[in-house]
This record gives C-alpha cells, structure tokens and sequence, in this order.
C-alpha cells in the first residue's frame, strides 16, 4: 500500500495498512490517518491532498495484516512479514532517494533507527547512521520520526512525550524546507 510518485523528496513510512486503506486504497485513511494529517497541518501543511501531493507514503508491510486477537485493533506485522516485504522498501529508497524521511510508530523506526526508542528520538532529527542533527542538514536523508498516530497507541498519553511531538513537528517544519529546495517535480 502505498501513495506517491517519484519526485517527491519526503517519504512517510508506517506500520501497515488498515482495513479502512485497503478498503479505499490509500495510506492513513482511517482515524489514525485524520490524526496524522492534523499533524502535518501543524507541521506546516495546507491540508490532507497538500500531504498527500507532497509526500511519498508507505508501509513497513503492504498488506494488512489482520486485527488482534479479540479484536481490539490491528495486530503487528511480524518480523517474517517485516522481513518479506523489506526489499519491496529497499527498492522503493533506492528509487526514490527521498532528502527526508518519517518513521511514524515504533515498527518503522527499527527499520531506520534499529536500536532508538520512540522516547528517546522524537523531537530530533537523525542521519541514516542514528547521528543526532544538531544543526541545518547537511546530507540526506534525514530521519525525522514521530510517534504513530493510532488511537490504539497509548504513548502520547503522557505530557513529556505531548512535548516531544511538538518538537518534532516544529523540526519537522523547518525539515520540509530544506528537503523540497531541489524537488524533482
């Protein structure tokens, strides 16, 4: 599941699709999906189709795979299927060569970040080799990561971490600039 074409310099890399984007054919579709949006609006997007036509979006799988058991949300991609759909987003970076990229949730930062915990890398920016940005980028790609957007998701419900997205959005922001001053498009 993925939405985007080439040309587009900032690339957003989720968990999996939900029922709801595989019904529409479309990433972040659902509830997570309008709260990630918001997100972006504060980040300094214009609106849904602004992030939809500026920024290349997939998943870690690409397909959905299956809600919890009892039900109670979707369930994780399992390292098999993380690792069966790996070179379908190795080859989609190669192609692509985004100048900035967004893990969004827990899963998609041990692609990029394979060690960092969410508490510890929201709010900062990141070389490819987990070298903190301290200042304005240098070389690409850079890692901006956010917390996942799900109402499943129990992060945000502290006020330190409530912060931390601040900060990565307000990065996140000045980030875009720079990643959209060469577009291909």
């Amino acid at each position: 599941m993925f939405s985007g074409r080439i040309g587009q310099r900032i690339l957003l890399v989720g968990q999996a699709p939900g029922p709801i984007e595989v019904d529409q054919s479309r990433p972040f579709a659902g509830r997570a999906g309008r709260q990630l949006m918001r997100w972006m609006v504060r980040a300094g997007f214009a609106n849904d189709a602004d992030v939809r036509r500026r920024v290349y979006m997939t998943a870690m799988t690409t397909c959905f795979p299956g809600k919890r058991p009892g039900g109670a949300g979707d369930r994780r991609p399992t390292t098999r299927e993380v690792a069966l759909c790996s070179p379908w987003l190795d080859a989609l970076l190669e192609l692509l060569q985004p100048r900035l990229i967004l893990p969004v949730g827990s899963l998609a930062l041990t692609r990029f970040l394979p060690r960092a915990r969410l508490e510890d890398v929201v709010g900062s920016a990141f070389s490819m080799t987990g070298t903190e940005l301290m200042g304005s980028p240098v070389d690409a790609p850079i890692l901006v990561p956010l917390p996942h957007p799900s109402g499943q998701s129990r992060w945000l419900n502290e006020a330190p971490r409530v912060a931390l997205l601040e900060r990565a959005l307000a990065r996140l922001r000045e980030l875009v600039v720079w990643a959209e001053a060469n577009r291909l498009d």
